[in-house]
């Protein structure tokens, strides 16, 4: 259970559905200043100067106070109790000079679009408290939530409070934390070195995506390292995410994996991190074009920027060639197979064909594509824009040089250049000889006639 306390809030004073209050500051600003530029008219510049910054300073204090009278509202002791996943509970005391007829409370996710509204009973001295049940209306783990709260008065006028903030953090765990530039580590087993490994392998991706394709992260980015998959599972479970492997959310600037301390920590560090890291930077950068992307492209980028190659997709590529298995790319625009097996050589097949693709196009031919797919374009037309062939025939290419699939085709169209160059060669002396000789016949069918 986790107890935010707002201090910086705890006085946050409502403001209302009229602005009188303004109105008459304005107003009496107006007066003063018309007054001031009467009296001073024969005065100096220097007493002038003096007199306007003594009007500024009272003009300060006077705001500093504002009238109850006209509906000023308080909201005092605003606290958050959370347990992660299960529920969330919010506490303050509204005052007012006016007596309260309703309250209640307002609060979303940052990046939602839809506001929960919840009424509110007024307890003892206008105190007021809601629990919200995050086990069946869930919110995504390490989400900032803003919420407010809304009274009506006496005077029959609504007030709005000024938004107050909180992390939603997976509480059950005590992680401990380290920073480097715009990267944070967030870890709960493992020592000092532990962590520091992690940022380590955190930055070094940040390296191999910009050697990649040329990206920078310009936001801060939180990695929570769980230390087994089973804790990971049920912080996503909770957080109403989908199960998987590692967890990237690019609105929140947050990535989730599972890596226990032991002697193969390195090994996943270098692993999950960089993928998961890979797709906050290519959603950071496309924005919404990021969403256009075909699976095989995205996952394709981020596995192959892993600073520890699986070794077991060269396995399953290998072969799925030998047994005619392998999954057409216009089939993993989309998504990728729900089963675990042919999802992992999906993952496979990504990797290699985005690395083929950025070794035979370039870095310049890759970002092309990921242009002409943000643009919308669909996953046939975006590979014939950018690089001048359909998937398909990008597929077949990719079997014959980076599977051996094809030989014999492969040979011949690597070979085409020279065997033209050769025919070049021997077609024209032996065209220039036949054309002598064809001379040299002429000119004796003219002697002996």
């Amino acid at each position: 259970m986790k107890n935010l306390s707002l201090p910086r809030l705890l006085s946050a004073g409502l403001r209302g559905g009229r602005s009188s209050l303004r109105s008459n500051l304005l107003f009496q600003e107006g007066h003063m200043l018309s007054a001031l530029r009467l009296c001073f008219t024969p005065l100096r510049a220097k007493s002038i100067r003096l007199s306007i910054l003594l009007l500024i300073v009272a003009l300060t204090l006077f705001k500093a106070h504002p009238a109850y009278g006209q509906g000023g509202v308080e909201v005092k002791d605003a606290n958050v109790v959370v347990m992660f996943g299960q529920q969330i509970t919010f506490q303050a005391q509204l005052v007012s000079p006016l007596p309260i007829l309703q309250a209640s409370i307002l609060f979303r996710e940052l990046n939602e679009e839809v506001t929960r509204v919840a009424p509110l009973q007024l307890g003892e001295n206008n105190t007021v408290s809601f629990t919200y049940d995050a086990s069946q209306n869930v919110l995504p783990p390490f989400s900032t939530i803003i919420f407010w709260y809304q009274v009506m008065l006496d005077d029959n006028q609504t007030y709005t409070s000024t938004p107050i903030q909180f992390r939603y953090d997976d509480n059950r765990f005590p992680w401990r934390a380290s920073t480097s530039g715009p990267l944070t580590v967030h870890w709960y087993e493992g020592d000092d070195a532990f962590g520091q490994a992690a940022l380590d392998a955190a930055g070094s991706s940040l390296a191999a995506m910009n050697d990649f394709i040329p990206l920078t992260l310009n936001t801060p980015l939180d990695v929570y390292i769980y230390a087994n998959a089973g804790d990971l599972q049920g912080a996503l479970q909770l957080g109403g995410e989908q199960w998987a492997g590692g967890h990237a959310n690019p609105k929140l600037g947050v990535v989730m994996v599972a890596i226990p301390p032991g002697p193969s920590q390195s090994i996943q560090m270098q692993t999950a991190i960089p993928h998961e890291l890979a797709h906050v930077m290519l959603a950071h950068a496309l924005g919404a074009g990021y969403d256009r992307l075909p699976v095989w492209l995205s996952e394709g980028i981020a596995s192959s920027v892993e600073l520890y190659p699986n070794p077991d997709y060269d396995v399953a590529l290998k072969s799925a060639s030998q047994n005619d298995s392998l999954l057409r790319f216009a089939d993993l625009c989309d998504s990728f197979p729900p089963d675990a097996a042919r999802a992992f050589l999906a993952y496979a097949q990504s990797q290699s064909f985005t690395k083929y693709l950025h070794s035979a196009y370039g870095t310049t031919g890759l970002m092309s594509l990921v242009s002409a797919y943000t643009d919308g374009l669909s996953c046939d037309l975006g590979a014939k824009r950018a690089l001048s062939m359909s998937l398909g025939q990008l597929d077949t290419r990719w079997r014959e040089s980076e599977l051996g699939q094809n030989v014999t085709g492969v040979a011949l169209r690597n070979l085409a250049p020279f065997a033209l160059l050769m025919l070049v060669i021997l077609v024209v002396p032996i065209w220039g000889a036949v054309d002598i000789a064809r001379q040299r016949r002429r000119r004796r069918g003219l002697e002996a006639k």
